[in-house]
């Protein structure tokens, strides 16, 4: 059963962390913003926070490629009914610890997002669907899907399953929720609740956090008149969920309607760094730092990726890499602060990571 929602109120958003177990305090961390309005160009922004590193590593992975929802990496995580599929579309992602896909856009312009999800409950293994292990969820939207519409179809045809993975000795549990937009400007959020999908779709949905549940964040942003901003406005500046949502909804409203793609790309990173989590600042007793920020132009099929440890920008032409069935995946080290710039012909030939 899937329940779909809509509302007049500007919010929305995901991306993807695996929480870690016990031996990390779970961390309620992300941001993701949509700017789509008439006339584009659409941007999307997410922030990555963290209690320590990802692993992150820039991945392009082409069309063609056979995968299998039981795994990531080599970790077979269940073993009943994967879903499997060969990838329809080429794209580019940044990849968490080697075992799934935190983020990307693939050659449609189609970007998908997961963040860490408190709430998320997936429910019991229904067997009749095909399994996909939670990591590989955005993966498997970028691989099969051109648009929003598309993309809720192929995940209403299977079961997003909660799954712990042992990476460097640590379980992880793939607690995550959805975020999708496409280049026509199309938005969704998609969540597990009660062990049912809930599906909140239209461009409407411009920006969200990790908690609370997003019917939640709704009624939050409602009680907010973020309508006539000045200066006065009471707008949240502290680091949890809830503050940065309220925060990214505000600022977003204000942003300048941007004439060129660069005043575009521009002010969606202004928005991100607004709300991104400074290093130290407290979060659940412990610190989650924004490790790393996006910003996918999916009007011109650009990737902009910045390390918050490293000097510069550097960004990805979709268009200009070669996505044709039978090319190598490719791969490259964010952390090399010679890097800047369009870093398209800079990847190297690589193992596909899953």
């Amino acid at each position: 059963m899937i329940s779909r929602r809509t509302s007049r109120y500007a919010a929305i958003g995901l991306a993807f962390t695996l929480s870690l177990g016990a031996a990390v305090p779970i961390a309620s961390a992300c941001t993701r913003i949509f700017l789509n309005e008439a006339g584009g160009p659409y941007v999307v922004a997410r922030s990555m926070d963290w209690a320590t590193t990802t692993e992150p590593v820039l991945t392009v992975l082409p069309r063609g490629m056979a995968r299998d929802g039981s795994m990531a990496g080599p970790h077979a995580v269940f073993p009943s009914n994967p879903m499997k599929w060969t990838s329809k579309y080429g794209s580019v992602v940044t990849t968490i610890y080697g075992v799934g896909t935190a983020d990307g856009i693939n050659e449609k312009g189609l970007a998908a997002h997961m963040l860490y999800f408190p709430p998320a409950d997936f429910g019991a293994r229904d067997e009749a669907k095909p399994g996909i292990q939670s990591a590989l969820w955005a993966q498997y939207v970028l691989d099969n899907s051109a648009t929003v519409a598309e993309a809720i179809e192929n995940v209403e045809k299977v079961q997003i399953i909660l799954v712990e993975v042992d990476v460097g000795g640590q379980k992880q549990r793939g607690t995550v929720h959805l975020a999708i937009e496409d280049a026509a400007g199309d938005s969704a959020v998609l969540e597990y609740i009660d062990g049912k999908l809930v599906v909140y779709h239209g461009p409407q949905y411009k920006v969200m956090t990790n908690a609370p549940a997003y019917n939640e964040q709704l009624k939050m942003l409602a009680e907010r008149d973020f309508a006539n901003p000045t200066m006065e406005t009471d707008v949240p500046g502290n680091v949890n969920p809830r503050d940065r949502f309220q925060r990214a909804s505000y600022y977003l409203s204000t942003l300048t309607k941007p004439g060129t793609e660069r005043a575009a790309i521009a002010g969606m990173f202004t928005l991100i760094r607004s709300v991104s989590i400074p290093f130290g600042a407290p979060v659940n007793d412990s610190t989650f730092d924004t490790e790393y920020r996006v910003v996918s132009d999916l009007s011109n099929k650009r990737y902009y990726f910045e390390l918050t440890t490293g000097p510069n920008v550097v960004w990805i032409d979709v268009d200009k890499l070669n996505l044709d069935q039978g090319a190598p995946a490719m791969t490259l080290d964010p952390h090399n602060d010679d890097l800047t710039g369009n870093v398209t012909d800079k990847f190297q030939a690589a193992t596909a990571p899953f």
